[in-house]
């Protein structure tokens, strides 16, 4: 500890109410445009701290969107990813920056106007802390600071924080047929939210986690000091891969590590419902899925079908796979550890990596690979997530209570994703990242709507789905994935918040790592400017 922990401020921030002894007309026009008078100088001040604090060699892009900006809009709801805040509370500025002066000038500007800063890469962030907040606060989006430099023959990338995962997918792949990264299999999530919080996807139980495979990292700290991995030190390169960038600074720039991949892997997805044995098939997933040779990572999805018109939905599990090699090695393989799948040579097609990144991303694996460049989604709900870690597969009985309430509803979905392999070598004070060896697999626990009345019963509903899997999942504390942000856990007091209020969401995230995350973010940012409602908290010495 860097010394003893005192309580968190008490007061709290409140909306008050604007009485006027007089509500006359004319008092309501005259401070409407007092309004206007003081936002407008507000703006311009803003504006002119920035330009000052610009080298005289920068190129000046309008980078500083107001809300009366005709493309304030259209920015803002280009990244937002969660309709359920659509509506919610509206940045003062959006910050476009091009390079790292502009970031520079727009946190020591936010400080000196006495505005939080949110960082949005790509808009995934499940509860929306990149891009909403109840104080007033800027967003600093990083969409133009997206390049790809791929180095083949060195083996490693920089790219920048607002590119997506399927653009340095796209960059790696024009590159060479026989390099990767091993990240989400979602190709609009941010590099930058997603490595900072950890990261996994098709091929990190060979590879571990795409925090695992940082080199180097550029960022801005709270006083404006541009930093990488030798003058941050080897604490904040620490804390930064896998405990939330967020928390320490904006960081715009990563250095990846890329790895060698065969030049065929091969897929296959078998279908089992309820009728057909899934949870026979499921209770063995659980005890074999993280033994499996590390090239071999085999997911299950369950979720609500209806086979026909003529019957009633059931629930449906798919066994997806990823082989990272040929056809003939997989089904040696599968039909030895897993028979009862029933996977034949007729079930597996056999791709480069890159399509097979086309493939889990849900298009044909005939489409060009330019499909990774769009950075925009094909349709927006509504959703809210939660994730857990099992130990211990769950028994029988447990799973049949589990999908007798999927089967209420229709949108929901479970993910339950493998561990071992890579994962179980790499010590779990590596990185913030906690959860290795001794969990067998994590689930995502996801339901969307399209209706904002039904918000209220669709989490109800997720709540109690939650709170019945509470005995089958992990304990003391029970986990949760970082780059799943669920602010059931817990969240922040504005504007600090204690030690042991945060470590109600903290532990669950991060566990033994926790205590080290809360140190580095005192040496780093001790006055808490990069705050949020799950940001790692700063301790207070008496």
């Amino acid at each position: 500890m860097v010394g003893k922990i005192t309580r968190a401020y008490e007061r709290e921030l409140k909306d008050g109410d604007l009485k006027m002894a007089s509500p006359k007309f004319g008092m309501s026009i005259l401070f409407f445009f007092l309004c206007i008078s003081v936002c407008s100088s507000t703006d311009q001040s803003f504006r002119q701290c920035f330009s000052s604090h610009l080298p005289p060699s920068n190129i000046t892009y309008d980078v500083i969107f107001t809300q009366n900006s005709s493309q304030y809009s259209s920015i803002l709801q280009s990244s937002i990813r969660n309709l359920r805040f659509s509506n919610a509370s509206k940045p003062r500025y959006l910050v476009t920056p091009y390079n790292e002066d502009h970031i520079q000038a727009t946190i020591i500007c936010s400080k000196e106007h006495h505005m939080h800063v949110r960082v949005r890469s790509a808009g995934h962030d499940y509860e929306g802390l990149s891009y909403i907040s109840d104080v007033p606060f800027i967003v600093i989006d990083l969409f133009h600071i997206r390049s790809v430099m791929v180095d083949i023959k060195n083996e490693y990338a920089w790219v920048g924080a607002g590119a997506t995962l399927g653009e340095l997918y796209y960059s790696i792949s024009a590159k060479s047929n026989v390099h990767g990264f091993p990240a989400g299999s979602c190709p609009t999530v941010g590099v930058g939210g997603h490595i900072s919080g950890g990261g996994f996807g098709t091929i990190f139980r060979k590879y571990g986690l795409a925090a695992d495979n940082v080199i180097d990292a550029k960022m801005i700290d709270v006083n404006g000091n541009v930093l990488d991995r030798k003058s941050m030190g080897e604490d904040l390169f620490w804390a930064i891969r896998g405990g939330g960038g967020a928390s320490f600074g904006v960081i715009f720039s990563w250095k990846l590590k890329l790895v060698r991949v065969p030049p065929t892997v091969t897929v296959f997805k078998t279908l089992k419902t309820l009728e057909q044995g899934a949870t026979k098939l499921v209770q063995k997933w659980q005890n074999i899925a993280y033994k499996f040779h590390h090239d071999l990572f085999v997911h299950a999805v369950i979720q609500v079908t209806n086979p026909n018109s003529n019957q009633n939905p059931t629930v449906q599990v798919s066994f997806d796979c990823l082989f990272l090699g040929t056809t003939e090695r997989l089904l040696s393989s599968i039909q030895r550890s897993f028979s009862e799948l029933g996977v034949t040579q007729e079930n597996c097609t056999e791709m480069s990596w890159i399509q097979s990144v086309l493939y889990f991303a849900g298009h044909s694996i005939a489409e060009s690979a330019d499909v990774l460049l769009n950075r925009g989604t094909q349709s927006m709900q509504s959703f809210k997530g939660k994730s857990d870690y099992v130990k211990e597969a769950i028994p029988k009985m447990g799973l049949e209570g589990l999908f007798k309430m999927v089967a209420e509803e229709e949108t929901s979905v479970l993910i339950l994703t493998p561990y071992g392999g890579r994962m179980k070598q790499i010590k779990s004070s590596a990185t913030p990242f906690p959860y290795r060896s001794e969990y067998l697999y994590g689930i995502q626990y996801m339901i969307s709507w399209d209706v904002a009345e039904e918000t209220g019963k669709r989490i109800a509903w997720m709540r109690r789905l939650y709170k019945y899997m509470e005995p089958y999942v992990s304990t003391a504390p029970r986990a949760a994935y970082f780059n799943y942000t669920d602010l059931d856990l817990g969240r922040n007091s504005y504007p600090n918040t204690s030690y042991a209020e945060a470590s109600q969401w903290g532990l669950k995230y991060f566990n033994h790592n926790f205590n080290r995350l809360v140190r580095m973010k005192t040496l780093a940012d001790p006055h808490n400017f990069f705050w949020n409602e799950q940001s790692i908290p700063v301790l207070r010495l008496e």
